[in-house]
């Protein structure tokens, strides 16, 4: 019988939901980043809200190979280095302050910060295409450049410190990270393909250095629980070959779009 292998007596319904969750996982990995979210409140309420990521973390370990080994050409590293040491500082900002505040709170303050970030870029993105500046003289012009670069430099170092603690602090406590990668890497434009690498990596690394953590401090990593994960590789298989299938159909115009949506609807599942 499965529970021999496994000490979970499911019912249809919650291995329906599992199978869902995995899937899901697959498809995010794939370039649908964000859809992840969607997973949250249905294994929160299978296995509980501390206790899922547990279960979520070695699925989510496994489709980032999956993605790393299908995208592992198209990275930015220069994106993904300058952000890594800012979500480490996150790492530890979460484990400071994880007993002291509700996880449902901290959610809810990161789904406040992504959605105002995206709120943000898509102003400055109108303005950049629409807003006609006054021409002016030669010098003024060579001043104004070169206050603009340092307003640009600025701007960059407190977007990647942002971004890098908030991703870090978000998959730390609870897997939630998604929204906050893809209002960063649609500030920087990038192609869906470089888009999708860049992600993939950024997640192996930082979702591989929880395990740890999780083992350790948290001890929601359990063998039953990695039991169970084995049993999803199929569904989480299947996710990232559909996903991978769907986003070689999608032009960059739709795509960009489409994880604008996705990143308003995984944002807004944050405050259940």
């Amino acid at each position: 019988m499965l529970t021999d292998f496994i000490p979970y007596d499911f019912g249809f319904w919650q291995w329906l939901g599992l199978f869902f969750s995995a899937l899901c996982i697959g498809l995010s990995k794939a370039g649908f980043t964000g859809i992840t979210s969607v997973m949250v409140p249905i294994l929160a309420l299978i296995f509980g809200a501390k206790e899922s990521t547990g279960i979520v973390l070695p699925m989510l370990c496994f489709a980032d190979l999956l993605a790393v080994i299908y995208y592992r050409r198209s990275a930015e590293w220069k994106f993904i280095l300058r952000l890594l040491p800012w979500a480490l500082a996150g790492f530890v900002l979460a484990l400071f302050v994880d007993s002291l505040v509700p996880a449902r709170g901290f959610k809810i303050l990161i789904s406040i910060c992504v959605l105002s970030g995206l709120v943000v870029m898509l102003w400055n993105e109108w303005r950049a295409k629409f807003a006609r500046r006054p021409q002016q003289a030669q010098s003024d012009q060579a001043q104004a450049g070169e206050d603009q670069s340092k307003k640009a430099r600025f701007s960059r170092f407190f977007t990647q410190a942002f971004f890098g603690i908030t991703g870090g602090f978000s998959t730390m406590i609870g897997n939630a990270a998604g929204p906050v990668m893809s209002v960063f890497l649609l500030s920087m434009r990038l192609p869906k393909a470089s888009f999708v690498g860049t992600a993939a990596w950024f997640f192996l690394i930082v979702n591989y250095l929880k395990i740890p953590v999780q083992i350790l401090a948290w001890h929601n990593i359990t063998l039953s629980a990695l039991k169970l994960d084995v049993l999803m590789i199929p569904a989480i298989g299947l996710g990232m070959a559909l996903g991978i299938f769907l986003i070689k159909k999608i032009s960059e115009v739709h795509y960009r779009v489409l994880v604008y949506i996705l990143t308003v609807v995984s944002t807004a599942l944050l405050f259940l």
